[in-house]
């Protein structure tokens, strides 16, 4: 909701702006459909060949998931800490080998069903589950599972920014194809040179319309976008890199309280919850 109304006051700021400053509206309405069609058309064209289909999916499922508000709240950062305390604390307990059901079959596993904000994630539980698979086959030391986890949550945000670049080039060629409008348009005015003044000033005005939308779409429209993706994009790195702090602290003999700390201290300031919240959720669950 917050994106669209963010989009209607930038819409409503610039032409209500121009109609209140006397502009004539009804130009740019005439030559908006016209000047849409080359623009948007040319600027999806161009999005569909510089990006693979892979990517081109990927955006298009972004775009569908940034109008809701983000899911990284620390509500869901409670939980997932607490999901993290319980597992540790079992194996703290009862040994590595007592967590092997709930890793293998994570679906069935009443400690991920527990926490469904976080046990329903898939990206999330896979995270989890295959570094917890590799601490109870104890082949790995810390180091070694920390070098993995940094290359997994690398390569994770790779992917993630393919998006981000994709709409930021987009971003930067919109100008550009308000320019190709424009042009077109100056190059039907001079076919009609000999037409009245007012003839050609209507046309030249119409040209200008592509020049405009294209700076208005990179600026107001796309940009922003880019830039609320990439902001996503972090919060889903900074959750990985959340629980790789914890497991990691858990490896080298911490408690699970302690270890959940560590995970706690990682999280971004507006999310992160109080050691005393935190402490609070986890009772509270046990």
């Amino acid at each position: 909701m917050r994106v669209i109304i963010g989009y209607v006051v930038a819409f409503f700021c610039v032409f209500g702006g121009y109609v209140i400053a006397g502009g004539n509206f009804a130009i740019i309405l005439k030559a908006l459909p016209i000047e849409t069609f080359i623009i948007v058309g040319a600027a999806m064209g161009a999005f569909a060949v510089s990006n693979q289909p892979k990517v081109l999916k990927k955006a298009g499922a972004r775009l569908a998931k940034s109008i809701k508000g983000s899911k990284y709240t620390k509500d869901r950062y409670m939980e997932l800490l607490a999901l993290l305390y319980e597992i540790l604390q079992k194996a703290r307990k009862e040994g590595l080998m007592a967590i092997e059901s709930d890793v293998e079959n994570p679906d069935a596993s009443p400690l991920f069903q527990k926490y469904p904000n976080v046990g329903t994630d898939h990206h999330v539980v896979e995270f989890i589950t295959d570094y917890l698979r590799m601490m109870v086959s104890g082949n790995l030391n810390a180091h070694e599972i920390e070098s993995l986890m940094d290359n997994e949550i690398d390569t994770h945000h790779q992917e993630e920014h393919v998006v981000v670049a994709a709409f930021t080039r987009l971003a930067g060629a919109l100008p550009a194809f308000g320019i190709v409008a424009a042009i077109l348009g100056v190059i039907k005015t001079m076919a009609s040179v000999g037409s009245p003044p007012e003839v050609l000033g209507a046309m030249i005005a119409s040209a200008l319309v592509g020049s405009f939308l294209g700076i208005f779409l990179a600026y107001a429209v796309v940009e922003p976008m880019a830039g609320l993706l990439e902001q996503k994009m972090d919060e889903g790195t900074k959750e990985l890199q959340c629980i790789k702090t914890t497991l990691l602290a858990s490896m080298q003999g911490y408690a699970p309280m302690t270890a959940i700390e560590f995970g706690r201290k990682v999280l971004y300031s507006t999310e992160r919850p109080s050691f005393s919240e935190l402490e609070g959720h986890v009772k509270t669950k046990k």
